[in-house]
């Protein structure tokens, strides 16, 4: 008995010098990680975001231009190759989500992803500057020698690459500025500024002066220079980002999400014939287990999608309490609350992706500008790209004004905190983004009407005595759109998604964009294709002759029944139930206190 009661004394022993160096090292490691972080790793995050917003606006703005001009594609061709390079680079930021949060994680993910982003500015630059890698110069747009294969190889290599760059870069930036503060209610409010303010303020500023200096020196300097310019920024967002490494923090990585949620499937199809309980506190629930992933609180089981809670029934293989549980054959409610909450999205994320098909007629409005006087002075002329400008400034001064004005005065009616929901915001933003685009078909009306009263109809090259700046009502609209829509999009997506599964939201944001761009590169091609020959909606060079108000009007009507679609899906959608911990918390650390007082007394 005496020799029993030592053992278990010396194994007591071990066990508690054990669990005292594990409690030395993560206190250690929470140190380290307190140490770093804060506001003075944002000169560096922010600086690497505007020099890598820098150039990858600097070099999309104007690629239309690139294409047809420098590579002489036709019009169609060449605008559904962006659409579809923009759907690519928006589709690849899921992969780069998976990678970060599965093993990578974010920082080196953002690291390889710049230099793959580097790596295809480099390829495009050099096509710019090395006469064979282009075709000879068409001044006409008539008739023009197009690409060669090999020549039309090397611009899909380096789209390539940027694209799978982009994958890296744009689900990880957001996500790990965010980790370098403290991102809880109280730390939040305890600030005086909002991160996302700044982020958003610095990515406004890094277009304007991509879609001002860049484009200028694009259509004034040439092109090797106008990509030049955005492969140097790229470098230096590199250099400034990998230097700010010792200052960063890490977190901790918790495995994939999207593993947790085929694991929630696999174990529902497996107990497929299981009968559930009646009451759904017998279902299976782990606190600990579920501990990393549900810090802010923990998901409240709902009776949609019941057929998924058969992944939480407890049989008899899993009654073992000292066995760890296998999650491909049980899930906490917690984890089927993760799926059900994704799956509850999908509809309203879906309603966006129409909208992004719409905006596929950027390029066509870009090939408007050019035909147009686009004179301030006698001297000076606005590059057509350069007239995304007013939308980005509606979209910073929208946001000011929406959150300084708009919702404390709306706020008055609704009662709520946010002036108005994410739901009733993207609403708004779909009236507003058809508005915009019919007013896009009325400006192109009157541009033709103008080319055919000076006889200009079939002059593709000259420029119609008609300001530029009649576009200028479309892009603010568009900006307003954006604000309510765009940013109402993203807010739904962060706030309805489990809080360990936000970094995949963003990249399911970006899939938003992928999909719609793909299916506006559908579009334009059965337009073109059925429009007809003699009187094309879309031609391969000459607009003038085209019929481009056919086509807004067939986007505002597509617009029209995406917004229907969308208000019955807003009608029926239940928002997700989330139990706070910190009153639970604040409890334990009552009990906690209390123990050692008793202790010390």
């Amino acid at each position: 008995m005496r020799r029993q009661m030592s053992d278990m004394e010396a194994e007591k022993s071990i066990n508690i010098r054990d669990g005292g160096e594990m409690a030395e090292k993560e206190e250690l490691l929470h140190k380290n990680n307190h140490q770093r972080g804060g506001i003075r790793t944002l000169p560096f995050i922010l600086a690497n975001e505007f020099c890598d917003r820098f150039a990858s606006s600097g070099f999309h703005a104007n690629m239309i231009s690139y294409l047809t001009q420098q590579l002489n594609m036709p019009l169609v061709p060449a605008s559904n190759l962006l659409t579809a390079f923009a759907g690519t680079s928006s589709f690849t930021p899921l992969f780069g989500a998976l990678i970060a949060d599965s093993f990578a994680g974010r920082f080196w993910t953002i690291v390889v992803a710049s230099f793959i982003y580097e790596l295809g500015l480099i390829v495009i630059t050099l096509s710019a500057i090395l006469p064979h890698l282009r075709p000879l110069a068409c001044s006409t747009q008539v008739n023009c020698r197009e690409a060669s294969s090999s020549q039309m190889w090397i611009l899909y290599i380096s789209l390539l690459l940027i694209a799978v760059g982009t994958g890296g870069i744009r689900p990880c930036v957001v996500t790990f500025s965010a980790d370098q503060f403290d991102m809880t209610k109280r730390g939040v409010a305890s600030r005086k500024w909002n991160l996302f303010n700044w982020y958003s303020f610095c990515m406004g500023l890094a277009s304007l002066s991509a879609l001002t200096i860049v484009v200028y020196i694009q259509d004034h300097m040439g092109w090797g220079w106008g990509l030049g310019i955005p492969t140097i920024a790229m470098l230096l967002s590199i250099i400034v980002f990998v230097l700010g490494s010792p200052l960063y923090k890490t977190v901790k990585r918790h495995g994939s999400p999207m593993v947790r949620l085929a694991q929630v499937v696999v174990a529902a199809v497996k107990k497929r014939y299981e009968a559930l309980p009646q009451d759904h506190k017998l279902l299976y629930q782990n606190w600990e287990l579920d501990a990393a992933i549900s810090l802010e609180g923990k998901l409240l089981h709902s009776d949609q999608f019941k057929c998924l809670d058969k992944a939480a029934i407890v049989t008899e293989e899993g009654r073992d309490p000292n066995a760890a549980p296998d999650l491909w054959k049980l899930a906490t409610v917690h984890r089927v609350e993760e799926l059900k909450s994704i799956i509850r999205m999908l509809p309203i994320w879906a309603s966006g992706i129409l909208l992004i098909a719409a905006s596929s007629s950027h390029n066509f409005v870009i090939l408007q500008a050019r035909t147009m006087d686009r004179h301030l002075v006698h001297t000076l002329q606005i590059p057509p790209a350069s007239m995304s400008i007013f939308t980005v400034l509606t979209l910073m001064v929208g946001l000011v004004l929406y959150e300084r004005l708009f919702v404390p005065f709306i706020r008055r009616f609704t009662k709520n905190p946010s002036g108005i929901t994410s739901l009733q915001r993207m609403g708004v933003g779909f009236v507003v983004s058809i508005i915009a685009t019919l007013v896009s078909a009325w400006v192109e009306i009157k541009r033709k009407k103008v080319a055919a009263k000076y006889q200009l109809l079939d002059i593709p090259s000259a420029t119609i005595p008609i300001s530029v700046f009649w576009l200028v009502p479309q892009y603010c609209l568009h900006g307003v759109a954006e604000v309510f829509m765009v940013v109402g999009h993203l807010e739904f997506l962060y706030d309805q998604s489990p809080e360990s599964m936000r970094s995949t939201a963003t990249a399911l944001y970006c899939i938003t964009s992928a999909i719609g761009n793909y299916v506006g590169t559908i579009m334009v091609s059965l337009v073109h294709k059925y429009s007809g020959k003699e009187r094309n909606w879309l031609p391969d060079r000459n607009l003038n002759r085209g019929r481009l108000e056919c086509y807004f009007y067939l986007l505002s009507g597509i617009q029209l029944l995406n917004l229907i679609y969308f208000v019955i899906c807003a009608w029926f959608y239940t928002y997700k139930s989330v139990e706070e911990i910190s009153t639970l918390n604040n409890l334990q650390d009552l009990e906690q206190d209390k123990e050692n007082i008793s202790s010390v007394t």
